[in-house]
């Protein structure tokens, strides 16, 4: 009874994120396509990326549009690597909104948006550390040139995921009904994402009596690479990382998992979304493309590599204590998501302008 509670809510959880998704991108696809426009200014290109992918909530669609632009020779892979960084950071929004379905509980809710927001400050750090490194010896798209002429004649495919298969109908028969407007599309999203989050934990908790948490403790979140690899998969699987790393966080406010489990799954994910991206560059052979994709993989990989290894408690102490602040003052969730989503990057990029 509760295994089918939980994949009822898995489901109605899938098509809530695809219908947040579809809502901001009928909000805001036209802006985010004009926002991208060509920049020296590596901030005012950082912020670009934070905000369009925050409205359209897919750093795949900023990527796409960015590819597309430097193919076309309207922009620079030099301007575009600090747009893609920002795509990495616009993408973590999803989890920190799943993350205020749990508010009403303060201790799921301190859980939760403590493995919503590892995230963000892990991809914050990433570029703290790593765009003024590109800005002055580029080594993000110098590596991506060596990649992209190394796998040019490689050749590729355009995955298709299933998870999208299954679900898009579902959003588009439900965004149609609603007449594509976006307030009503956003209204229902948000109302079907807490529904399906209160199941869902309701119901894993019941699970958690059997074997559920064990073969997760056990088997995919054992060590950090085990988290790391099913993060990665699982992403490359359903292509958008929002998916998946929204979906640790209610399996953190469950008690299933701890923030140091998720960490690495999320890091896993924030590769595995560059993947398909790759493959669909390869697809054109064109070399611009394809190092544009390649600068995304290897933007990840660094940050990995230095974060992950050697500051990793800096993402996580950061995420701890605003998950205790936010528990204490409710508004300030709000604050963080408005303040460096969206007014932050909206201000960099209208007086760099």
């Amino acid at each position: 009874m509760y295994l089918l509670i939980f994949l009822v809510s898995l489901y109605s959880f899938f098509v809530s994120i695809e219908m947040l998704s579809g809502a901001f991108k009928l909000f805001g696809s036209g802006l985010a396509q004009a926002l991208i426009t060509n920049t020296s200014n590596p901030l005012v290109g950082l912020s670009i990326g934070i905000l369009a992918t925050s409205l359209v909530q897919s750093s795949s669609s900023t990527t796409s549009i960015v590819v597309g632009m430097v193919a076309s020779g309207s922009m620079t892979i030099r301007n575009a690597v600090p747009i893609i960084m920002g795509a990495n950071i616009g993408t973590t929004v999803t989890n920190t909104l799943v993350s205020i379905g749990h508010i009403t509980k303060r201790k799921e809710f301190e859980k939760a948006l403590g493995a919503a927001t590892v995230h963000d400050f892990f991809n914050i750090l990433a570029v703290v550390i790593l765009l003024p490194l590109e800005v002055l010896l580029h080594p993000i798209e110098k590596s991506a040139y060596l990649f992209g002429t190394l796998f040019q004649k490689a050749g590729g495919f355009k995955a298709i995921s299933p998870l999208k298969v299954i679900v898009k109908p579902v959003v588009h028969f439900i965004i149609k009904l609603l007449g594509h407007h976006p307030v009503p599309v956003l209204i229902v999203a948000l109302v079907l994402l807490f529904v399906s989050l209160k199941y869902i934990v309701v119901s894993m908790k019941k699970l958690t009596v059997s074997r559920a948490e064990r073969y997760l403790d056990k088997l995919l979140f054992k060590n950090p690479a085990n988290a790391f690899l099913f993060g990665l998969i699982l992403t490359s699987l359903v292509q958008s990382s929002s998916v998946t790393t929204s979906l640790a966080v209610p399996m953190v406010a469950a008690g299933l998992l701890t923030v140091y489990q998720v960490f690495p799954y999320t890091l896993g994910a924030n590769v595995g979304t560059t993947v398909t991206a790759i493959l669909a560059a390869l697809v054109t052979k064109d070399l611009s493309a394809i190092v544009v994709a390649f600068s995304h993989l290897l933007f990840n990989i660094f940050g990995i590599v230095i974060i992950y290894f050697f500051l990793k408690k800096i993402p996580i102490t950061l995420s701890g204590w605003l998950a205790r602040t936010a528990t204490r003052k409710k508004y300030i969730v709000i604050a963080y998501i408005v303040l460096c989503f969206y007014i932050i990057p909206l201000t960099i990029i209208i007086l760099g302008r």
